[in-house]
């Protein structure tokens, strides 16, 4: 078990996994047959050795405090198969399987596992002393002037980037809509190009999305005059950004692609892991967690980033809950924060956050729509809904049947869905996911009859 005594469940342990290969490979070594002298301690490790192709068997070391990772295979995923199956034969709780893995409490681990563990304890150590001397030596010898410089040069960029993408809108509508599906792409992706060298990451993205509404469906051309009318938005909140109430700003500054600090007061907490899933754009994949503080009552999103082929990190269990410090970045509506320092997990809970009907959830979606007026979507829990079917897709009905939220059509083509309707029969379920304007997208769920939390991604 971890150090408070908890011990993972198998779903817990298959979210961790880089990707399906990985998973799969994990499931097939999760049986006694091919480890030896496996262990775990009350600190939160777990070790083994697991026999492979060659003479040597591959040393795999566990901190399910981080959680990390150590094998000594070549593997360059994290986890790699070897420490996902023994993750897994730890997790068997109340099998046969379980004995394999000796349970040394307060025991040393072997010494090759220890040499590790004693690092990582001690680099934890390392890293809290050169934190803060480089917070004292940074105030010390920072050039404010020169940073100032160099925030001035991007912001006229920026500025002139913004200026040409207002001229691109305009000649937009003075041609009429209907004349962007003969444009092509190309030319959205020269204004993309140009966004990237006036150093507007968020503009750029902003454009390619623009460039791919037209022909893609029956309704495009309203989208896409919905879209460029959000751009333009944007376009005029930074050209006016002085104007701007001082929260505002930082969101418009975000959104146009300039870094938010990560300034706010930090909060220490029992953090809920709600939910934990990957995106990728070809060149980046970019890890979403969320999290609910039992004590705060706020909810953060935590995010990681990885090169394409790489699994960003961190990597948390789905439905544990980790005894965290997180720092908030600033902007109105803003919930990102960063994992600032995680001391280990804490305990399991069956209690998801509080949440509402169907309807509330339109509302805090468009509460924080006047906060950021880009927002895609909004963290909330749906309590007492049903899902049904809803001519080609799906909704999440009240159960009193007063009115109910269509599940995007991009979550009614994932195998999440179907769980979510096996586990409720017909009954009423509390479901924690992504509400926004094309709708819910469950992330989670909790049946009255299980206190675990179930994975929908």
């Amino acid at each position: 078990m971890d150090e408070a005594g908890v011990r993972w469940t198998t779903e817990q342990v298959l979210a961790l996994a880089p990707d399906d290969a990985s998973r799969k490979a994990g499931v097939r070594l999760s049986a006694a047959g091919p480890w030896s002298e496996a262990g775990s301690s009350g600190e939160g490790a777990v070790w083994g050795l697991c026999k492979g192709s060659g003479k040597k068997p591959y040393r795999t070391v566990i901190d399910t405090k981080g959680p990390a990772y150590r094998c000594s295979c070549p593997s360059r995923k994290f986890p790699c198969k070897h420490a996902l199956g023994l993750l897994l034969l730890w997790a068997a709780e109340g099998t046969s399987a379980v004995r394999a893995v000796a349970d040394v409490g307060d025991g040393a681990a072997p010494d090759w596992a220890e040499e590790w563990l004693g690092g990582r304890r001690q680099r934890r150590e390392e890293q809290g002393t050169q934190a803060k001397e480089e917070a004292g030596g940074a105030a010390r010898q920072a050039d404010p002037e020169a940073a100032r410089r160099r925030a001035e040069r991007r912001a006229a960029r920026i500025t002139g980037g913004a200026q040409e993408l207002e001229q691109r809108l305009t000649d937009l509508l003075r041609g009429g809509l209907a004349a962007a599906e003969q444009s092509g792409y190309g030319l959205w992706e020269e204004t993309a190009a140009r966004m990237v060298d006036a150093q507007a990451p968020g503009l750029a993205a902003r454009v390619r999305e623009l460039g791919s509404i037209p022909g893609s469906g029956a309704g495009w051309p309203v989208r896409l005059l919905e879209e460029s009318a959000l751009l333009h938005l944007l376009d005029q909140g930074w050209l006016g950004i002085d104007r701007l109430p001082a929260d505002l700003a930082t969101t418009v500054r975000t959104r146009v692609g300039l870094p938010s600090p990560a300034d706010g007061p930090p909060v220490k907490d029992h953090w809920l892991v709600l939910a934990q899933y990957d995106m990728s754009d070809g060149k980046i994949t970019t890890r979403r967690i969320w999290l609910y503080g039992r004590e705060s009552g706020r909810t953060a999103l935590v995010l990681g980033f990885g090169a394409a082929g790489r699994a960003p990190q961190p990597a948390l269990p789905v439905g544990l809950v980790i005894e965290a410090e997180l720092t908030p970045h600033t902007g109105a509506g803003q919930l990102r924060a960063d994992l600032s320092e995680e001391v280990g997990i804490a305990e399991p809970t069956g209690t998801p956050p509080p949440g509402g009907t169907t309807t509330a959830a339109v509302e805090a979606y468009g509460s924080a729509l006047r906060e950021d007026p880009w927002l895609e979507s909004w963290p909330v829990t749906l309590t007492d809904v049903i899902p049904v079917p809803d001519g080609d897709g799906w909704q999440l009905a009240d159960a009193d049947g007063e009115s109910a939220l269509p599940i995007t059509p991009s979550s009614s083509a994932r195998p999440g869905l179907w769980k979510l309707v096996a586990l409720s029969g017909g009954g009423p379920l509390t479901v924690f996911g992504e509400c926004g304007h094309r709708g819910f997208t469950p992330l989670a769920a909790w049946s009255p009859d299980s206190p675990e939390t179930v994975r929908l991604t």
